[in-house]
């Protein structure tokens, strides 16, 4: 027979030695870039859980998120849409200490929350949603582009001092994007540098020069001019090297978030190429 204290030496000596390692914590900053994704969404869901969100960028070694506020608000105990307006009103804030906190003790900080429909929200909810997103240590809020819907979404930016990047799809301009900047000191843009190449047919490289500092976030992507298709990174021709170097190069504290839209290869699957555009990110950041 064994005693207590040798059969806890059994165990031991029968678990790799790696599994008794502590987990080490992700990190994709490269060259003083915050590479980041877009989450739940690059993982083929708007819905999947805040744990497995987490789980999965920690698989990835990804360090810094824009998160969508759908897993955040499962968490709270949202309940179905048509009550959402309502409970949003006195959603239980205490436990978003207890969602962040579960992110950055992974090696994960929230750094962007996405709402969808924003332009919808009433007064209340637009409150919460700023308030919310500080919570969990964001920098910034973002959603869709509504040219006139920015002046209303603006004077929240800056009553809780809080940027919003105002993601542009094919159809936005820089035009658009400073008009928004002239109706709030907090109004930015996240600007989508695939889809700014095949909207408007031009590396969107003179824009982020130009307006750095209200730019909030990229997304990195790769298309074709003449709103062409999304390709694996380097095959089209959105100038993704260029971009991520030209943060690096100034010292931009601007998250290059990887946006993952392009087919999924035959005999591939979207972790194996979600862990591609993070390296071909970090290769171009460190070379």
């Amino acid at each position: 027979m064994y005693t207590r204290r040798e059969l806890g030496k059994l165990v031991l000596a029968s678990v790799p030695f790696a599994a008794l390692q502590p987990r080490a914590k992700p990190d994709s900053k490269f060259a003083g870039v915050q590479v980041g994704m877009n989450v739940p969404y690059n993982f083929g869901s708007r819905d999947l859980s805040g744990d497995e969100t987490l789980n999965r960028c920690v698989q990835l070694g990804v360090s810094a998120v824009e998160l969508r506020s759908q897993p955040v608000e499962a968490f709270l105990g949202a309940p179905a849409r048509e009550q959402l307006r309502a409970w949003r009103a006195s959603a239980p804030m205490d436990k978003v200490a207890l969602f962040r906190k579960k992110y950055e003790d992974a090696g994960v900080r929230i750094e962007i929350v996405k709402f969808d429909n924003f332009y919808a929200f009433a007064d209340e909810e637009l409150d919460y949603a700023f308030n919310l997103a500080k919570a969990l240590g964001a920098h910034a809020i973002s959603c869709e582009i509504d040219l006139e819907g920015t002046k209303r979404i603006g004077r929240f930016a800056d009553k809780h001092a809080l940027m919003v990047g105002f993601h542009g799809h094919t159809q936005a301009t820089p035009e658009m994007w400073q008009t928004a900047f002239g109706y709030a000191k907090h109004n930015g843009a996240n600007l989508d540098i695939g889809h700014f190449v095949a909207g408007n047919n031009t590396s969107p490289v003179s824009f982020l020069k130009a307006q750095h500092d209200r730019i909030t976030h990229v997304h990195i992507k790769d298309r074709k001019f003449h709103d062409g298709a999304t390709t694996p990174f380097g095959q089209g021709d959105t100038p993704i090297k260029e971009v991520l170097r030209l943060i690096r190069d100034n010292k931009w504290n601007i998250q290059a978030t990887i946006e993952f839209e392009y087919p999924v290869p035959p005999g591939s699957d979207r972790m194996t190429e979600l862990a591609k555009c993070m390296q071909y990110c970090k290769d171009a950041l460190l070379s």
